[in-house]
Protein backbone atom coordinates (compact mmCIF):
# COMPACT_ATOMS: atom_id res chain seq x y z
CA UNK A 1 0.00 0.00 0.00
CA UNK A 2 1.20 3.83 -1.13
CA UNK A 3 1.77 5.90 1.51
CA UNK A 4 0.87 9.17 0.68
CA UNK A 5 2.69 11.65 2.27
CA UNK A 6 0.87 14.60 4.07
CA UNK A 7 1.59 17.89 4.72
CA UNK A 8 1.09 19.17 8.88
CA UNK A 9 -2.07 20.24 10.01
CA UNK A 10 -0.82 23.74 10.92
CA UNK A 11 -2.84 26.24 11.96
CA UNK A 12 -3.32 28.65 9.12
CA UNK A 13 -5.86 30.76 11.35
CA UNK A 14 -5.68 31.98 14.76
CA UNK A 15 -3.73 29.57 16.83
CA UNK A 16 -5.49 28.51 20.72
CA UNK A 17 -3.88 29.10 23.47
CA UNK A 18 -1.30 26.83 24.01
CA UNK A 19 -2.50 24.87 27.35
CA UNK A 20 -5.83 23.42 27.83
CA UNK A 21 -8.94 25.33 27.28
CA UNK A 22 -10.65 25.42 30.81
CA UNK A 23 -13.67 27.10 29.41
CA UNK A 24 -13.81 24.66 27.32
CA UNK A 25 -13.25 21.22 29.50
CA UNK A 26 -16.05 22.27 32.27
CA UNK A 27 -18.40 23.11 29.23
CA UNK A 28 -18.01 19.61 28.35
CA UNK A 29 -18.30 18.49 31.84
CA UNK A 30 -21.41 20.16 32.18
CA UNK A 31 -22.27 18.39 29.13
CA UNK A 32 -21.92 15.16 30.49
CA UNK A 33 -23.61 16.29 33.71
CA UNK A 34 -27.00 17.30 31.16
CA UNK A 35 -26.78 13.93 29.81
CA UNK A 36 -27.23 11.89 33.47
CA UNK A 37 -29.62 14.38 34.75
CA UNK A 38 -32.18 14.00 31.33
CA UNK A 39 -31.75 10.27 31.34
CA UNK A 40 -31.80 10.18 35.53
CA UNK A 41 -35.52 11.82 35.21
CA UNK A 42 -36.81 9.80 32.50
CA UNK A 43 -37.02 6.70 34.94
CA UNK A 44 -40.32 5.87 35.73
CA UNK A 45 -40.90 2.39 37.80
CA UNK A 46 -43.83 1.70 39.48
CA UNK A 47 -45.42 -1.62 40.57
CA UNK A 48 -48.88 -2.68 38.62
CA UNK A 49 -50.41 -6.40 40.06
CA UNK A 50 -47.19 -7.21 42.24
CA UNK A 51 -44.81 -6.77 39.17
CA UNK A 52 -43.01 -4.16 38.86
CA UNK A 53 -43.45 -1.49 35.67
CA UNK A 54 -40.12 -0.25 34.13
CA UNK A 55 -41.05 2.79 31.43
CA UNK A 56 -39.82 6.00 29.88
CA UNK A 57 -41.69 8.62 32.48
CA UNK A 58 -41.51 11.32 29.91
CA UNK A 59 -43.88 9.59 27.47
CA UNK A 60 -46.88 11.74 26.75
CA UNK A 61 -45.92 14.05 28.75
CA UNK A 62 -46.08 18.19 28.38
CA UNK A 63 -42.95 18.70 30.55
CA UNK A 64 -40.38 16.96 28.89
CA UNK A 65 -40.34 19.88 26.00
CA UNK A 66 -39.28 22.19 28.08
CA UNK A 67 -36.98 19.99 29.79
CA UNK A 68 -35.79 19.23 26.59
CA UNK A 69 -34.64 22.67 25.64
CA UNK A 70 -32.58 23.15 28.71
CA UNK A 71 -30.87 19.32 28.85
CA UNK A 72 -30.29 19.03 25.23
CA UNK A 73 -26.85 19.32 25.54
CA UNK A 74 -25.69 16.86 22.35
CA UNK A 75 -24.96 19.87 19.73
CA UNK A 76 -22.80 21.72 21.96
CA UNK A 77 -20.79 18.40 22.87
CA UNK A 78 -20.03 17.49 19.58
CA UNK A 79 -19.18 20.98 18.61
CA UNK A 80 -16.78 20.93 21.48
CA UNK A 81 -15.75 17.36 20.28
CA UNK A 82 -14.76 19.17 17.33
CA UNK A 83 -13.01 21.75 19.19
CA UNK A 84 -10.92 19.33 20.77
CA UNK A 85 -9.84 17.07 17.97
CA UNK A 86 -9.15 19.30 15.55
CA UNK A 87 -6.62 21.04 18.40
CA UNK A 88 -4.98 17.57 19.55
CA UNK A 89 -4.57 16.36 15.76
CA UNK A 90 -3.00 19.59 14.57
CA UNK A 91 -0.70 19.66 17.49
CA UNK A 92 0.14 15.82 16.78
CA UNK A 93 0.39 16.42 13.38
CA UNK A 94 3.00 19.25 13.94
CA UNK A 95 4.90 16.71 15.88
CA UNK A 96 4.93 14.58 13.23
CA UNK A 97 1.96 12.22 14.06
CA UNK A 98 -0.05 10.62 11.61
CA UNK A 99 -4.00 10.47 10.93
CA UNK A 100 -3.65 6.29 11.84
CA UNK A 101 -2.15 7.05 15.23
CA UNK A 102 -4.40 9.69 15.86
CA UNK A 103 -7.49 7.46 15.34
CA UNK A 104 -5.86 4.35 17.17
CA UNK A 105 -5.48 6.68 20.27
CA UNK A 106 -9.15 7.23 20.09
CA UNK A 107 -10.33 3.92 19.21
CA UNK A 108 -8.79 2.53 22.49
CA UNK A 109 -9.62 5.72 24.88
CA UNK A 110 -13.32 5.08 24.03
CA UNK A 111 -13.97 1.57 23.45
CA UNK A 112 -11.67 0.10 26.66
CA UNK A 113 -13.98 1.53 28.67
CA UNK A 114 -17.17 -0.04 26.99
CA UNK A 115 -15.87 -3.01 26.53
CA UNK A 116 -15.67 -3.53 30.31
CA UNK A 117 -19.00 -2.14 30.98
CA UNK A 118 -21.01 -3.88 27.95
CA UNK A 119 -19.69 -7.17 29.11
CA UNK A 120 -20.63 -6.62 32.83
CA UNK A 121 -24.18 -5.93 31.69
CA UNK A 122 -23.68 -9.24 29.48
CA UNK A 123 -22.86 -11.02 32.87
CA UNK A 124 -25.71 -9.00 34.86
CA UNK A 125 -28.20 -9.76 32.60
CA UNK A 126 -26.83 -13.83 32.62
CA UNK A 127 -27.43 -14.07 36.63
CA UNK A 128 -31.17 -12.32 36.18
CA UNK A 129 -31.93 -14.98 34.04
CA UNK A 130 -30.78 -17.49 35.91
CA UNK A 131 -32.00 -16.30 39.57
CA UNK A 132 -35.73 -16.55 37.07
CA UNK A 133 -36.29 -12.77 36.85
CA UNK A 134 -39.38 -12.61 33.63
CA UNK A 135 -37.64 -12.60 30.59
CA UNK A 136 -39.52 -9.77 29.60
CA UNK A 137 -37.99 -7.86 32.31
CA UNK A 138 -34.55 -8.53 31.02
CA UNK A 139 -35.43 -7.79 27.82
CA UNK A 140 -36.69 -4.28 28.96
CA UNK A 141 -33.41 -3.89 30.56
CA UNK A 142 -31.44 -4.90 27.82
CA UNK A 143 -33.34 -2.40 25.72
CA UNK A 144 -33.21 0.56 27.86
CA UNK A 145 -29.15 -0.19 28.07
CA UNK A 146 -28.73 -0.30 24.98
CA UNK A 147 -30.39 2.74 23.91
CA UNK A 148 -27.39 5.32 25.03
CA UNK A 149 -25.03 3.04 23.28
CA UNK A 150 -25.95 5.37 19.85
CA UNK A 151 -23.40 8.12 20.86
CA UNK A 152 -20.64 5.86 21.46
CA UNK A 153 -21.07 4.46 17.74
CA UNK A 154 -21.95 7.98 15.98
CA UNK A 155 -18.80 9.52 18.16
CA UNK A 156 -15.93 6.85 17.47
CA UNK A 157 -17.16 7.36 13.54
CA UNK A 158 -17.18 11.31 14.26
CA UNK A 159 -13.80 11.06 15.48
CA UNK A 160 -12.53 8.33 12.81
CA UNK A 161 -13.22 10.73 10.03
CA UNK A 162 -11.68 13.57 11.96
CA UNK A 163 -7.99 13.66 10.15
CA UNK A 164 -9.74 13.38 6.90
CA UNK A 165 -12.64 15.99 8.04
CA UNK A 166 -10.05 18.31 9.97
CA UNK A 167 -7.60 18.04 5.98
CA UNK A 168 -10.87 19.30 3.89
CA UNK A 169 -11.24 22.14 6.47
CA UNK A 170 -7.70 23.24 6.34
CA UNK A 171 -8.36 23.18 2.07
CA UNK A 172 -12.13 24.18 1.87
CA UNK A 173 -13.67 25.14 5.45
CA UNK A 174 -16.99 26.80 4.46
CA UNK A 175 -17.40 24.01 1.38
CA UNK A 176 -17.16 20.88 3.48
CA UNK A 177 -19.39 22.32 6.53
CA UNK A 178 -22.07 23.53 3.63
CA UNK A 179 -21.78 19.48 1.75
CA UNK A 180 -22.30 18.48 5.08
CA UNK A 181 -25.57 21.02 5.86
CA UNK A 182 -27.06 20.03 2.53
CA UNK A 183 -26.71 16.34 2.81
CA UNK A 184 -28.70 16.41 5.79
CA UNK A 185 -31.13 18.73 4.97
CA UNK A 186 -31.69 16.47 1.95
CA UNK A 187 -31.98 13.37 4.04
CA UNK A 188 -34.68 15.67 6.42
CA UNK A 189 -36.34 16.15 3.34
CA UNK A 190 -36.52 12.85 1.70
CA UNK A 191 -37.49 11.31 5.01
CA UNK A 192 -40.46 14.09 5.03
CA UNK A 193 -41.82 13.71 1.86
CA UNK A 194 -41.76 9.55 1.93
CA UNK A 195 -42.97 9.20 5.17
CA UNK A 196 -40.07 6.45 5.77
CA UNK A 197 -38.67 7.57 9.38
CA UNK A 198 -35.92 5.35 8.82
CA UNK A 199 -33.94 6.98 5.91
CA UNK A 200 -33.16 9.53 9.29
CA UNK A 201 -30.79 7.45 10.60
CA UNK A 202 -28.66 9.06 7.67
CA UNK A 203 -28.46 11.47 9.46
CA UNK A 204 -26.86 9.81 12.24
CA UNK A 205 -23.07 10.76 10.16
CA UNK A 206 -24.22 14.24 8.50
CA UNK A 207 -25.39 15.70 11.41
CA UNK A 208 -23.25 14.75 14.32
CA UNK A 209 -20.50 15.41 11.43
CA UNK A 210 -21.43 19.01 10.83
CA UNK A 211 -21.93 19.69 14.10
CA UNK A 212 -18.25 18.42 14.64
CA UNK A 213 -17.22 20.35 12.14
CA UNK A 214 -18.35 23.53 13.45
CA UNK A 215 -16.13 22.74 16.23
CA UNK A 216 -13.37 23.13 14.22
CA UNK A 217 -14.32 27.24 13.48
CA UNK A 218 -13.84 27.65 17.20
CA UNK A 219 -10.97 25.74 17.06
CA UNK A 220 -8.87 27.65 14.31
CA UNK A 221 -10.22 31.32 15.81
CA UNK A 222 -12.88 32.19 13.08
CA UNK A 223 -15.66 31.97 15.33
CA UNK A 224 -13.94 34.63 17.64
CA UNK A 225 -12.69 36.64 14.79
CA UNK A 226 -16.49 37.47 14.12
CA UNK A 227 -17.84 40.58 16.02
CA UNK A 228 -20.24 40.17 18.57
CA UNK A 229 -23.51 41.78 17.01
CA UNK A 230 -22.78 39.38 14.24
CA UNK A 231 -22.65 36.08 16.45
CA UNK A 232 -25.95 37.65 18.32
CA UNK A 233 -27.53 37.96 15.15
CA UNK A 234 -26.71 34.18 14.12
CA UNK A 235 -27.49 32.69 17.68
CA UNK A 236 -31.37 34.90 17.51
CA UNK A 237 -32.08 33.93 14.08
CA UNK A 238 -31.04 30.36 14.60
CA UNK A 239 -33.46 30.19 17.92
CA UNK A 240 -36.13 31.95 15.46
CA UNK A 241 -35.58 29.77 12.76
CA UNK A 242 -35.98 26.88 15.49
CA UNK A 243 -39.05 27.96 16.99
CA UNK A 244 -40.79 28.66 13.67
CA UNK A 245 -39.74 25.29 12.54
CA UNK A 246 -41.58 23.34 15.93
CA UNK A 247 -44.25 25.90 15.90
CA UNK A 248 -45.03 24.68 12.01
CA UNK A 249 -44.37 20.96 12.46
CA UNK A 250 -41.33 21.21 10.59
CA UNK A 251 -39.94 19.79 13.93
CA UNK A 252 -40.75 18.77 17.31
CA UNK A 253 -40.62 20.80 19.89
CA UNK A 254 -39.51 17.84 22.17
CA UNK A 255 -36.05 18.33 21.25
CA UNK A 256 -34.60 15.06 22.64
CA UNK A 257 -37.51 13.49 19.88
CA UNK A 258 -34.58 15.25 17.33
CA UNK A 259 -32.29 12.76 18.39
CA UNK A 260 -33.71 9.57 16.59
CA UNK A 261 -33.42 9.93 14.50
CA UNK A 262 -31.37 12.97 14.55
CA UNK A 263 -32.68 16.17 12.39
CA UNK A 264 -31.56 19.36 11.62
CA UNK A 265 -33.30 21.16 14.27
CA UNK A 266 -29.97 19.86 15.98
CA UNK A 267 -27.90 21.94 13.81
CA UNK A 268 -30.23 24.86 14.73
CA UNK A 269 -29.49 24.11 18.69
CA UNK A 270 -25.80 23.74 18.24
CA UNK A 271 -25.85 26.92 16.95
CA UNK A 272 -28.00 29.14 19.15
CA UNK A 273 -25.78 27.27 21.44
CA UNK A 274 -22.49 28.10 20.07
CA UNK A 275 -23.16 32.11 19.69
CA UNK A 276 -23.62 32.13 23.71
CA UNK A 277 -20.86 30.47 24.64
CA UNK A 278 -18.75 32.57 22.42
CA UNK A 279 -20.35 35.86 23.80
CA UNK A 280 -19.74 34.37 27.41
CA UNK A 281 -16.43 32.68 26.59
CA UNK A 282 -14.33 34.52 28.65
CA UNK A 283 -16.86 34.80 32.18
CA UNK A 284 -16.91 30.68 31.75
CA UNK A 285 -13.58 30.61 30.87
CA UNK A 286 -13.04 33.01 34.17
CA UNK A 287 -15.64 30.83 36.02
CA UNK A 288 -14.32 27.79 34.87
CA UNK A 289 -10.95 28.82 36.85
CA UNK A 290 -12.49 28.93 40.10
CA UNK A 291 -11.23 26.25 42.80
CA UNK A 292 -14.94 24.32 42.47
CA UNK A 293 -15.52 24.56 38.94
CA UNK A 294 -11.82 23.39 38.43
CA UNK A 295 -12.33 20.66 40.35
CA UNK A 296 -15.43 19.45 39.06
CA UNK A 297 -14.53 19.84 35.46
CA UNK A 298 -11.21 17.92 36.34
CA UNK A 299 -13.13 14.85 37.66
CA UNK A 300 -15.80 14.46 34.82
CA UNK A 301 -13.33 15.42 32.13
CA UNK A 302 -10.61 12.49 33.71
CA UNK A 303 -13.83 9.68 33.82
CA UNK A 304 -15.79 11.23 30.22
CA UNK A 305 -16.73 7.83 28.89
CA UNK A 306 -16.78 6.43 31.72
CA UNK A 307 -19.66 7.90 33.32
CA UNK A 308 -21.56 8.10 30.11
CA UNK A 309 -21.43 4.40 29.61
CA UNK A 310 -22.39 3.47 33.42
CA UNK A 311 -24.56 5.83 34.21
CA UNK A 312 -27.31 3.89 32.59
CA UNK A 313 -26.59 0.62 34.20
CA UNK A 314 -27.04 2.83 38.16
CA UNK A 315 -29.94 3.97 36.54
CA UNK A 316 -30.94 0.57 36.01
CA UNK A 317 -29.89 -1.07 39.17
CA UNK A 318 -31.74 1.74 41.02
CA UNK A 319 -34.89 1.49 39.34
CA UNK A 320 -34.72 -2.69 39.96
CA UNK A 321 -33.56 -1.87 43.71
CA UNK A 322 -36.89 0.52 43.90
CA UNK A 323 -39.36 -2.12 42.26
CA UNK A 324 -37.92 -5.12 44.75
CA UNK A 325 -38.03 -2.20 47.78
CA UNK A 326 -41.73 -1.41 47.14
CA UNK A 327 -43.15 -4.97 46.16
CA UNK A 328 -41.24 -6.47 49.79
CA UNK A 329 -42.06 -3.69 52.07
CA UNK A 330 -45.69 -2.86 50.17
CA UNK A 331 -44.20 0.83 50.19
CA UNK A 332 -46.36 2.16 47.27
CA UNK A 333 -44.03 3.94 44.44
CA UNK A 334 -45.27 7.26 43.18
CA UNK A 335 -46.61 7.37 39.86
CA UNK A 336 -44.94 9.26 37.37
CA UNK A 337 -45.43 12.92 37.05
CA UNK A 338 -47.91 13.16 39.71
CA UNK A 339 -46.99 15.53 42.72
CA UNK A 340 -45.00 12.49 44.99
CA UNK A 341 -42.91 11.93 42.27
CA UNK A 342 -42.00 15.17 41.39
CA UNK A 343 -40.85 15.65 44.94
CA UNK A 344 -38.96 12.88 45.18
CA UNK A 345 -36.79 13.80 42.14
CA UNK A 346 -34.38 15.96 43.75
CA UNK A 347 -33.50 12.76 46.12
CA UNK A 348 -33.46 10.24 42.55
CA UNK A 349 -31.14 12.76 41.08
CA UNK A 350 -28.82 12.80 43.49
CA UNK A 351 -28.91 9.45 44.18
CA UNK A 352 -28.27 8.85 40.69
CA UNK A 353 -25.10 11.42 40.41
CA UNK A 354 -23.60 10.40 43.69
CA UNK A 355 -23.65 6.48 42.43
CA UNK A 356 -22.66 7.27 39.17
CA UNK A 357 -19.70 9.07 40.81
CA UNK A 358 -18.72 6.55 42.84
CA UNK A 359 -18.44 4.27 40.08
CA UNK A 360 -16.45 6.51 37.98
CA UNK A 361 -14.30 6.83 40.34
CA UNK A 362 -13.58 3.19 41.04
CA UNK A 363 -13.21 2.69 37.11
CA UNK A 364 -10.97 5.57 36.41
CA UNK A 365 -8.30 3.37 35.18
CA UNK A 366 -9.53 1.60 33.00
CA UNK A 367 -10.55 4.71 31.00
CA UNK A 368 -6.91 6.48 31.83
CA UNK A 369 -4.57 3.78 31.92
CA UNK A 370 -2.31 4.09 28.60
CA UNK A 371 -2.02 2.31 25.79
CA UNK A 372 1.40 0.51 24.99
CA UNK A 373 2.71 2.48 21.41
CA UNK A 374 2.40 0.26 18.66
CA UNK A 375 3.20 0.30 15.33
CA UNK A 376 0.26 2.24 13.94
CA UNK A 377 -1.23 0.83 10.25
CA UNK A 378 -3.70 2.40 8.33
CA UNK A 379 -5.59 -0.68 7.25
CA UNK A 380 -5.38 -2.42 10.69
CA UNK A 381 -7.06 1.25 12.26
CA UNK A 382 -9.58 0.90 9.57
CA UNK A 383 -10.88 -2.09 10.27
CA UNK A 384 -10.60 -1.95 13.63
CA UNK A 385 -13.30 1.15 13.67
CA UNK A 386 -15.29 -0.90 10.87
CA UNK A 387 -15.24 -3.76 13.93
CA UNK A 388 -16.10 -1.72 17.02
CA UNK A 389 -18.60 -0.50 15.26
CA UNK A 390 -20.57 -3.05 13.90
CA UNK A 391 -19.97 -4.29 17.25
CA UNK A 392 -22.10 -1.38 18.62
CA UNK A 393 -24.36 -1.76 16.05
CA UNK A 394 -25.41 -5.24 16.94
CA UNK A 395 -26.63 -3.92 20.40
CA UNK A 396 -28.91 -1.54 18.78
CA UNK A 397 -30.27 -3.17 16.33
CA UNK A 398 -30.57 -6.42 17.86
CA UNK A 399 -31.01 -5.57 21.49
CA UNK A 400 -28.62 -6.19 24.61
CA UNK A 401 -28.90 -9.61 25.92
CA UNK A 402 -25.77 -11.86 27.88
CA UNK A 403 -25.62 -13.41 24.00
CA UNK A 404 -25.42 -10.62 21.87
CA UNK A 405 -23.24 -8.71 24.80
CA UNK A 406 -20.81 -11.63 24.68
CA UNK A 407 -20.24 -11.05 20.76
CA UNK A 408 -20.42 -7.26 21.21
CA UNK A 409 -17.03 -7.76 23.60
CA UNK A 410 -15.46 -10.18 21.23
CA UNK A 411 -15.65 -7.39 18.88
CA UNK A 412 -14.73 -4.66 20.56
CA UNK A 413 -11.55 -6.70 21.71
CA UNK A 414 -10.68 -7.72 18.27
CA UNK A 415 -11.60 -4.27 17.28
CA UNK A 416 -8.57 -2.90 19.99
CA UNK A 417 -5.94 -5.75 18.79
CA UNK A 418 -6.46 -4.50 14.77
CA UNK A 419 -5.76 -0.68 16.04
CA UNK A 420 -2.46 -1.39 16.54
CA UNK A 421 -1.30 -3.83 14.05
CA UNK A 422 1.15 -2.75 11.90
CA UNK A 423 1.29 -4.21 8.34
CA UNK A 424 3.39 -1.77 6.81
CA UNK A 425 7.10 -0.35 7.21
CA UNK A 426 7.02 2.28 9.59
CA UNK A 427 6.41 5.83 8.61
CA UNK A 428 4.28 8.73 7.73
CA UNK A 429 0.74 8.33 6.77
CA UNK A 430 -0.97 9.91 4.75
CA UNK A 431 -4.89 11.13 5.43
CA UNK A 432 -5.77 10.26 1.77
CA UNK A 433 -4.35 6.89 2.49
CA UNK A 434 -6.26 6.51 5.45
CA UNK A 435 -9.65 7.64 4.00
CA UNK A 436 -8.91 5.30 0.82
CA UNK A 437 -9.20 1.68 3.36
CA UNK A 438 -11.94 3.33 5.36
Amino acid sequence: MAIVEAPPLAAHRTPPPSGRDTGIDFLRALCVLGVVLLHAIMVGVTVADGSPVFANASDGTWWIAPVSWILQVMPLFFIIAGFAGYTSYRRQSERGGTAAAFVAARVHRLLRPATVVIGVVGVALALLSLIGVPAEIIAIAGFRYGQPLWFLGVFLLCQALLPALAHAHRRMPKTMLAALVVAALGVDALRSQTGVDGLGFVNLVFVWAALQQIGFFLADGTVDRLSRRVRAIAGAASLIALVAACVGGVYSPDLIANINPPTCALLLVGIVQLSAVSLLRERISAFSRRPAAAAFSGFVNRRTMTVYLWHMPVLLAMAGLSAVFAMTTGVPLPEPSTLGWWLSRPLWLAGALALTAAVAISLTSIETRPSPPPSYSTRGTAVAVAIGLFSVVLLLVTGTSAVTAGLAVLGLLLSRRWAGRSRQPAGREGIADLVRVA
